[in-house]
C-alpha cells in the first residue's frame, strides 16, 4: 500500500511505482496533509515507509497473500475511521469473522509495527536533536548546559554549587514491574534494528554498502517476525533480573560514568552523582517468589556484570599503554605496583619494557582473584593476548573498590607525572569513574516488604524468644516499648537450633542473604530497606529488629548504626496525610534519631504514586503528594534532618507518570535539595534506556531538574501560595468525591471493570512473577496497582489518569471555594489560567492529564463496554465516565485556552494522529476475542491471540502501566 487511499501498486508521490507497503504509506500521507513541518519529518517518513515496507513483504511471504490482504483491509477500514468515512463497526464488520489464526497474524502485523514505528520515531528524535546542536541552537530545557546557564544568570551560583557538592544524588532505580512484554531476544532484535538503521542513515542512497545494510535489516524484521513476541511461560524472578540488567550492559554502564565526570567537573567534586539502584530480587512485598537464593542471585549477576566490564576495559587499556620504560622516566609507585605480582606464564623478559601494561595486569589479577574468592558466577577469566588465563590462586584480592581506585590512581599519576595526562585522561578516567560509580556491586538493590508481614515474623521471634507470647494483640504504645527494649540489648533473638515456621525462615533467609551480599560486594549493595503501608511507628521498628538479628544492624544499644535505611513508604491518601506525623514520632525515640545521624542525618522517604491514585483519583493523589511533602519538609527543617524523596513512579500518567524533567521542577519548595530517587518501569524503561543517545538525555534531564529544583525558586507562587494550596485543596476534595462516587460507590462498578477490561486476562498474561491481586479482586483496593492502570489503557478509557477532574474544575469555576477568586466565574477562570500559566505543579498536572486524555479514545470504550453483560450497569457506568470525560476535556480546554488536547506537545500530537489507526484494529480483535473467549471458545489460539493484542497495544502506547 502507497496511501492510505489508494490501491497497493498505486502509483507513489514521486511518481515511482512503488512496492507494497502496508503499515507505512499512510504516514507519509497523513504527515503531508496534517503537519506543516512535513519537509522537517521526511527523514521519518521515509524510514517508517522503508520498515512499514519490509513488514509488509514479510507479512505476505510467511503469512501469505489471504492474511496480508486482511492486513491491507484492516488498515484501509481504520483510516477511513478516523477520517469519519464511515461508521466504527466498519472496522468490527471486516474483522468480525475472522479465523482465529488470521486475526494473530494480523495482531503480529500491526504490534510489529508499532514497534518499528517507535524505533523510526526514536531515530528522527536523535536526527533532530543532532540538527539543532549543528545549527548552534542554544541548549533546551532539560540539558544539564542550559541548566548550568540558569544558575550562572540565578545570580546566587556559588552558593548553588556548595548544596549541590554535599548532597547531589540522582538514582533512577529499575523495578520489576514490566507492563513491558517483550522477551529479551525481541528487545536484542530490536536494538539491531536500530544500529542498522543509524548506519544505513549516514550512507548514500544507492551504494553498495547501504544495499548490504538493508538486506540485513530484512534478515532482522523476518527473524522478529519469527520469534514469539510474548512468553509462553511466566518469567522467574531470575528472567526479571536479567532482563534489568540488559539495560546496564546496553548503555547505562557506559553512559553513567561519563555523565557523572561531567557534573563532577562542573561541581568540582569527586562525587558520583548518578547512581543505578534496583527492586529487582529485592522488592518481597506481595512476590512469594523472592527467596535467599534469588537475592544472591540478584547481587552475584550484577557483580559479574560489572567486574566483566572493569576486565573488558583493564584489558584494552593493558593493550594501549605500550609507554616503554626506555623512553620515560616511570614513578617508583608504578614500579612498585608493576613488579606486585609474578604473572605465571608471562614473559617477563619481554614485558619488562612495559611497566604500565604490568601495572595494569596487576589490577586484573586482583580483581579475578576478587572474583575468585566470592564466587562470581558468571565472572569472565581475565586472559592475556594469547588467550591464556592469567592470574595465581595466591594472588590477593582487592577488599573494597578504594584499593583498586588507588592502584588506578597510580597508573594516572605516573602518566601524569610524564606528560601522558592526556592518555590517563581517556579509558583510565572513564574506568575510574565507573568504579566510583558502580563499585564492586552496579546498583544499590532495594529491599520491600509490607508491614504486615513484618509483624506476623516478629510475633513468631518474640515468641520463640520469649519476650511476649501474643505481640500482635499488643496496642501501638505497648509495641513500640517492646521492640525499642529488644533494640537496647546487643544480642540475638534466636538461638542456633531455634524451630521456625516456613514462612518465618523464608523471610530471615532473606535478610541473611542480603547480609551475605553487604559482605561479598561492599555496604552500597543493600542501603534501603523500604517498608510498605507503613502506617506507624511500630511498622519502622519492626524490621529494625530484624535487621539486628542477621547483623545488617548493630553497635551499641544507645548508638545503633547501620548501613541500610529504613524508608517508610507512604501510599494511600490517608498514609500521606500522616507521614510527618509517623515520622515525627519514631525520631523523637533516641535511638532512631541517632541511627538517622550516624547515617549522614539524612532520612529517607517513599512516596507511592499508585495506591493513591487508585484510592483517590488522579487529582486528589497528585495534590496529597504534593501536600504530604510540604508538611514533610516543614517537620525536616524543625527537626534538623536531611530528608530525601524516593518517588515511586510508574510508566502511566495513572501511576506518577509523565515527562521527569517536568515532573520534578513541579515538586515543592525544599522537596528535592540535590537529592532524589525515582523508579522507572514498564515501558519506560525500553523507551528511555535502550540506546545510549536516549540514556544520556533522560539522565541527563533527571540531573538538570534535580539540580534546578535545587538550587533555584521554581514554584513561581510567591506571596500566593497559601491561596493557590487553598484552591487546590478545593479541588482536590471535589475531585475525589466525584471519583468516590463511581469507582467505590456505584454497586456496579466492579462488574463493569471487571468486564469491560481485559482485567483477568491480564493475570494469564505473562508479563511478571508478581501475581496481578493480592487477593480475590471484590473492591479496588484489593487490586494491584499496575493491572489497574493496564486494563483501563487496554481498553482505552485511561481512567486514573483523569476521572473526577472535569466535575472537580468546573463545579469549582461555577460556585468558587476557599482560595478563589471573588466575583463571577470568569474571574476565577483567569484564577486558574494564571495558576496554569505560573504554578509547575498546577501546569504539569494538566498537561500530564492532557497527554493522557489523547490516547483514550471513547468510541473503542464503547465497544469494551458491550462486553458487560449486565445493560442497566453497562448504561449507566459508561454513560458517567463519557460525559465526564466530555466535560473533562472541555474544562481543560478553556483554562489552558488551547484548541486541542496536545497544542504545547506537537511531536507527540503527531505521533498520536500517525499511528492510532493502527491501534484500532488491535483494539478490534482483543473485543472480539475477548468476546469469543467468554463465550466458551477453548481454542488455544484464542487465548494467544488476546494475550498479543495486550502486547501490541502496550507497545504503541509505549506508557501504558
Amino acid at each position: 500500500m502507497t496511501s492510505d487511499d489508494k490501491g497497493p501498486h498505486a502509483t507513489g508521490e514521486n511518481g515511482d511505482a512503488q512496492n507494497s507497503d502496508p503499515l507505512a504509506s499512510v504516514i507519509s500521507a497523513e504527515v503531508e496533509r496534517n503537519d506543516p513541518l512535513s519537509q522537517a519529518v521526511e527523514p521519518m517518513r521515509e524510514d517508517v515507509r522503508f520498515l512499514g515496507g519490509i513488514l509488509g513483504d514479510t507479512v505476505r511471504e510467511q503469512a501469505g497473500e489471504e492474511a496480508f490482504d486482511l492486513v491491507e483491509s484492516a488498515r484501509q477500514t481504520a483510516f477511513a475511521v478516523r477520517r469519519s468515512e464511515v461508521d466504527r463497526s466498519a472496522t468490527f464488520d471486516v474483522l468480525s469473522g475472522i479465523s482465529p489464526q488470521h486475526a494473530i497474524d494480523v495482531i503480529r502485523a500491526f504490534s510489529l509495527f508499532a514497534l518499528l514505528a517507535n524505533i523510526a520515531e526514536d531515530l528522527h528524535a536523535e536526527r533532530r536533536r543532532a540538527f539543532h546542536i549543528a545549527r548552534g541552537e542554544p541548549p533546551r530545557d532539560g540539558d544539564l548546559a542550559r541548566t548550568w546557564e540558569k544558575i550562572e544568570d540565578s545570580g546566587d551560583s556559588e552558593a548553588g554549587w556548595a548544596v549541590l557538592r554535599r548532597t547531589a544524588r540522582v538514582v533512577p532505580v529499575i523495578t520489576a514491574h514490566p507492563t513491558e512484554t517483550r522477551r529479551r531476544s525481541v528487545f536484542h532484535i530490536t536494538r539491531h534494528i536500530t544500529e542498522l538503521m543509524r548506519e544505513r542513515d549516514r550512507l548514500d542512497s544507492g551504494s553498495a554498502e547501504r544495499a548490504e545494510i538493508e538486506l540485513d535489516i530484512r534478515r532482522q524484521v523476518l527473524l522478529l517476525w519469527d520469534t514469539a513476541i510474548i512468553r509462553s511461560q511466566r518469567p522467574r524472578i531470575e528472567d526479571e533480573i536479567l532482563t534489568g540488567l540488559q539495560y546496564h550492559e546496553a548503555t547505562l554502564i557506559d553512559v553513567i560514568p561519563r555523565l557523572n565526570r561531567e557534573i563532577a567537573d562542573r561541581l568540582d567534586t569527586e562525587r558520583a552523582v548518578v547512581r543505578p539502584g534496583s527492586w529487582i530480587g529485592g522488592d518481597r512485598d506481595g512476590n512469594p517468589y523472592v527467596t535467599g537464593e534469588v537475592v544472591g542471585f540478584a547481587t552475584s549477576r550484577a557483580a559479574a556484570v560489572i567486574q566483566n566490564y572493569y576486565d573488558e576495559q583493564l584489558e584494552q587499556l593493558e593493550n594501549e599503554l605500550s609507554l616503554s620504560g626506555r623512553l620515560v622516566e616511570v614513578s617508583g609507585e608504578l614500579i612498585a605496583l608493576a613488579d606486585d605480582l609474578v604473572s605465571r606464564g608471562d614473559d617477563e623478559a619481554a614485558r619488562r619494557d612495559v611497566p604500565y601494561r604490568r601495572a595494569v595486569r596487576s589490577v586484573r589479577r586482583k580483581l579475578a582473584a576478587r572474583s575468585a574468592a566470592h564466587s562470581i558466577a558468571g565472572a569472565r577469566v581475565p586472559v592475556d593476548h594469547m588467550g591464556r588465563a592469567i592470574g595465581s590462586d595466591s594472588d590477593p584480592a582487592y577488599e573494597r573498590p578504594e584499593d583498586m581506585q588507588a592502584d588506578l590512581q597510580v597508573i594516572a599519576d605516573s602518566l601524569d607525572a610524564v606528560g601522558a595526562g592526556i592518555v590517563a585522561d581517556a579509558r583510565l578516567s572513564t574506568l575510574q569513574w565507573a568504579l566510583r560509580t558502580f563499585g564492586f556491586h552496579l546498583q544499590a538493590l532495594d529491599m520491600r516488604q509490607n508491614s504486615e508481614t513484618h509483624e506476623e515474623v516478629l510475633a513468631e521471634l518474640f515468641a520463640v524468644a520469649g519476650v511476649t507470647d501474643d505481640y500482635a494483640s499488643l496496642d501501638e504504645a505497648e509495641r513500640v516499648e517492646v521492640l525499642l527494649r529488644e533494640l537496647s540489648y546487643d544480642r540475638p533473638l534466636l538461638g542456633a537450633r531455634a524451630e521456625l515456621s516456613e514462612r518465618c525462615e523464608k523471610e530471615l533467609g532473606v535478610l541473611r542473604a542480603a547480609a551475605r551480599a553487604v559482605d561479598a560486594f561492599g555496604e552500597g549493595v543493600i542501603p534501603h530497606y523500604i517498608v510498605s503501608m507503613c502506617q506507624s511507628v511500630s511498622d519502622l521498628l519492626e524490621p529494625a529488629i530484624l535487621l539486628k538479628e542477621v547483623g545488617l544492624l548493630r553497635g551499641a544499644p544507645d548508638a545503633p548504626r547501620s548501613e541500610v535505611r529504613l524508608i517508610p513508604l507512604l501510599e494511600t491518601i490517608e498514609d500521606l496525610a500522616a507521614g510527618a506525623d509517623i515520622l515525627r514520632d519514631y525520631l523523637a525515640h533516641e535511638p532512631m534519631r541517632r541511627l538517622v545521624a550516624s547515617q549522614g542525618n539524612l532520612q529517607e522517604i517513599m512516596l507511592g504514586y499508585s495506591d493513591s491514585n487508585k484510592d483517590g483519583g488522579y487529582l486528589a493523589a497528585n495534590w496529597s503528594l504534593y501536600q504530604g511533602e510540604l508538611e514533610l519538609v516543614a517537620l525536616g527543617e524543625e527537626l534538623g534532618v536531611d530528608l530525601r524523596f524516593f518517588h515511586g513512579r510508574g510508566g502511566s500518567v495513572g501511576r506518577g507518570g509523565g515527562n521527569s524533567y517536568e515532573a520534578i521542577l513541579s515538586q515543592p519548595p525544599g522537596a528535592v535539595r540535590g537529592a532524589l530517587r525515582i523508579t522507572e518501569q514498564g515501558e519506560v524503561l525500553s523507551a528511555k534506556y535502550s540506546e545510549p543517545g536516549r540514556a544520556r538525555r533522560n539522565l541527563e534531564a533527571l540531573v538538570a531538574a534535580t539540580i534546578e529544583s535545587s538550587v533555584l525558586n521554581v514554584e513561581g507562587l510567591g506571596d500566593g501560595a497559601e491561596a493557590a494550596y487553598d484552591v487546590m485543596a478545593d479541588l482536590s476534595r471535589r475531585g475525589r468525591d466525584a471519583y468516590g462516587s463511581l469507582v467505590h460507590e456505584d454497586p456496579g462498578f466492579i462488574e463493569y471493570f471487571t468486564t469491560s477490561t481485559p482485567l483477568s486476562e491480564i493475570g494469564e498474561l505473562n508479563i511478571g512473577s508478581r501475581p496481578t491481586s493480592r487477593k480475590q479482586t471484590n473492591t479496588v483496593d484489593d487490586l494491584r496497582a499496575i493491572p489497574w492502570v493496564l486494563s483501563w489503557s487496554q481498553s482505552r478509557v485511561m481512567l486514573p489518569g483523569w476521572f473526577g477532574m472535569g466535575t472537580a474544575l468546573s463545579d469549582w469555576l461555577d460556585d468558587g471555594g476557599p482560595g478563589s477568586a471573588p466575583g463571577d466565574r470568569s474571574a476565577r477562570l483567569a484564577q486558574l489560567r494564571r495558576l496554569y500559566a505560573t504554578w509547575p505543579f498546577f501546569r504539569t498536572t494538566l498537561s500530564n492529564m492532557a497527554q493522557v486524555m489523547a490516547k483514550a479514545d471513547m468510541g473503542l470504550a464503547g465497544q469494551y463496554a458491550s462486553l458487560v453483560a449486565d445493560e442497566s450497569t453497562r448504561s449507566r457506568v459508561f454513560s458517567r465516565i463519557l460525559s465526564e470525560f466530555e466535560l473533562t476535556r472541555d474544562v481543560l480546554l478553556e483554562i489552558t485556552e488551547q484548541s486541542s488536547l496536545l497544542d504545547d506537545n506537537p511531536t507527540l500530537a503527531r505521533s498520536v494522529r500517525n499511528r492510532f489507526p493502527y491501534l484500532e484494529p488491535l483494539n478490534v480483535l482483543q473485543v472480539e476475542l475477548l468476546r469469543r473467549f467468554r463465550a466458551g471458545d477453548d481454542d488455544p489460539l484464542i487465548r494467544t491471540g488476546i494475550q498479543l493484542t495486550m502486547n501490541g497495544l502496550a507497545t504503541a502506547l509505549r506508557n501504558s502501566g
